[in-house]
């Protein structure tokens, strides 16, 4: 979240550094923050044109609310790239790198921005976890329950939640304030000045952590399912020829990475992965800050290292859809095996739903 604002994080200016040599800083922040907002949003752009180019494959209804969701994420992703990026141009162009103490609104604007694509890409990733766990794990509720309108449904609750946290210091409940070194603006995060900013901190920090660990839960239990789901249908493909049977291990492992849910399951990983890496630091961090007691004229360094690689979320995110396909995978993991053997490409929770049906 946040990727817009990374040149003007990264790329700070020393109160100790010359006039003449900080001077020049502006030019180059601004020339690293529309390359970052480009590459970002090409990036994500791409990204989209994949899913949409694989959308035939997800035409069954059990696999429709995965897209959905998917989808809402990048577009999540790509609205922060180009809206945040918009704030940091801004701050460059009108306030040489620094945000004055008068610019109050349009510091709440930035926080409230900061805070909602930040809570909606932490809570739809959890969503898309959630939903692959149970199509994985109960298939017969998911294909006979879950339907497109309850995707949709989630969708909306979710990004609601996000944009009603992040309006209510609009309303006189807590604060945004200018972050050190006076280039972001944020929810108070070493020191609060009325109980509500603490609350909303931690509230903020509650939900990401949250969702970051129930992605982790959700997709263990996924993968211990198809791996499950994997060794009984090798086992009982065993045969006494040793020939034959390295032809069921080779197609089993063809197999498996040819298989939808397991494509899915390996990219809503990665995507959990890089989000905990990212964004784990940060959550943390300005969790325990809301128990601790700082003075104020203290500054706090790790913060905006901690920022720093939360921002590189919505950069990274989309590369997990542009690398982790099927096609690449079949190449990485398959090999010559991909090439020579033909297979129906029936996802784990079909081939359930087709053994139940012949009893």
């Amino acid at each position: 979240m946040m990727a817009s604002s990374v040149p003007v994080i990264l790329s700070l200016t020393s109160s100790t550094e010359s006039p003449n040599n900080a001077s020049s800083y502006p030019s180059k922040n601004l020339v690293m923050s529309c390359l970052t907002m480009i590459f970002g949003a090409i990036s994500n752009l791409t990204a989209l044109g994949i899913l949409a180019q694989s959308r035939a494959r997800f035409r069954r209804q059990s696999r429709k609310s995965f897209l959905l969701l998917t989808v809402a994420l990048l577009l999540a992703d790509l609205l922060g790239h180009v809206i945040l990026g918009a704030f940091a141009m801004h701050v460059h162009l009108n306030w040489k790198s620094e945000i004055s103490e008068h610019q109050k609104s349009f510091c709440n604007v930035f926080g409230a921005s900061m805070v909602f694509f930040g809570l909606c890409s932490l809570l739809l990733g959890c969503a898309m976890a959630v939903e692959r766990c149970v199509a994985i794990t109960h298939p017969f509720f998911h294909v006979s329950r879950i339907t497109i309108a309850h995707a949709q449904s989630a969708v909306l609750f979710l990004s609601s939640s996000a944009l009603v946290l992040a309006v209510l210091p609009f309303f006189s409940v807590g604060n945004y304030t200018i972050q050190e070194p006076k280039t972001w603006c944020f929810l108070p995060i070493n020191n609060f000045y009325v109980p509500a900013d603490k609350t909303l901190a931690l509230v903020f920090s509650s939900l990401g952590l949250f969702a970051l660990f129930f992605s982790v839960l959700c997709n263990i239990v996924s993968g211990l399912a198809l791996l499950h789901a994997r060794i009984k249908s090798r086992n009982g493909n065993m045969t006494p020829s040793a020939s034959s049977g390295r032809r069921a291990s080779s197609t089993s492992t063809a197999s498996l990475f040819r298989t939808l849910d397991v494509e899915m399951l390996v990219q809503l990983t990665a995507v959990t992965v890089v989000s905990f890496v990212c964004w784990g630091p940060f959550l943390i961090h300005v969790f325990v800050k809301q128990f601790q007691w700082v003075p104020h004229n203290t500054k706090d360094p790790f913060t905006l290292v901690s920022l720093r690689m939360a921002v590189w979320n919505q950069i990274l995110d989309p590369w997990v859809y542009i690398l982790f396909r099927k096609t690449v995978l079949s190449r990485l993991c398959c090999g010559r095996y991909s090439q020579e053997i033909m297979i129906p490409s029936h996802s784990f929770s079909e081939s359930r739903r087709d053994t139940f049906s012949l009893h």
